[in-house]
């Protein structure tokens, strides 16, 4: 698990290295519930706990009031996801100093927004906004994923649109490949689903990134959800520069 750990931090936390202090703690994870299972209970209950004490200690001990990102993926996006709910919340304090939080890779749903009284990003540059998607192929269209949910909702990770404008490759500033390596212009186009609220990639090679035909029953046939940061790469470095200039700038 920490060897797991580690791989995520070279890869998915390494998008906030050069804006960013990073702080990533340890907490325990559940493994892959079976289909049915409520998750989101699952990971609310373990976010009172670990997840809870070490953001409290980051803002008591680390912070110094100083603005903050908070981000996940997958189960580190449901955990986020809690955290947001249950401590920031009713840390008004502390939420304004929240430049944006990124729960990628787990449903962010209307009903949730209305719940906390939230926001879900815009565009690229506003702040105290949550931003976050969920990336498959066209052949999930109709297919169960258990990272949606209804009312789900996305952003476009490439030009920054709620609505379904088209971003083609040409616009995308990076992808990491499998193993890993950067490359530059990425691979990937995106196009927010409006009505599954997913982002839709048409250009990748399906039997290099979907999801294995195992978890299929889980994620659908064509699920990109190991590459929800990957794909968008530096995409997404370039947002969390701007977002915390634009922060900075209405100080």
């Amino acid at each position: 698990m920490v060897d797991g750990a580690k791989l995520v931090r070279q890869i998915q936390t390494s998008v906030f290295d050069e804006s960013c202090n990073v702080f990533m703690p340890y907490y325990r994870q559940i493994s892959m519930p079976k289909p049915g299972s409520d998750y989101p209970a699952i990971t609310n209950y373990l976010s009172g706990f670990d997840t809870t004490d070490a953001l409290d200690y980051f803002l008591n001990n680390l912070n110094q009031g100083r603005p903050f990102i908070l981000a996940g993926h997958s189960q580190g996006a449901s955990t986020l996801i809690a955290l947001l709910e249950n401590y920031m919340t009713k840390h008004p304090e502390a939420l304004k100093r929240m430049v944006a939080a990124y729960p990628i890779g787990f449903a962010v749903t209307k009903d949730w927004l209305a719940k906390t009284g939230l926001k879900f990003a815009e565009g690229a540059t506003d702040t105290g906004v949550i931003v976050s998607w969920n990336t498959e192929g066209p052949a999930n269209k109709d297919a169960s994923n258990m990272v949606l949910a209804p009312g789900s909702l996305s952003i476009n990770p490439i030009n920054w649109k709620r609505d379904d404008t088209y971003a083609s490759v040409k616009e995308n500033l990076g992808s990491l490949t499998v193993e890993g390596k950067l490359v530059t212009p990425g691979f990937a186009d995106a196009r927010v689903d409006t009505v599954r609220g997913s982002v839709i990639v048409t250009t990748a090679d399906a039997e290099l990134y979907a999801i294995p035909a195992d978890g299929a029953p889980m994620f659908g046939p064509e699920s990109y959800h190991l590459h929800d940061y990957g794909f968008f790469y530096n995409n997404l470095k370039q947002n969390v520069a701007d977002r915390i200039k634009a922060f900075l700038e209405k100080q």
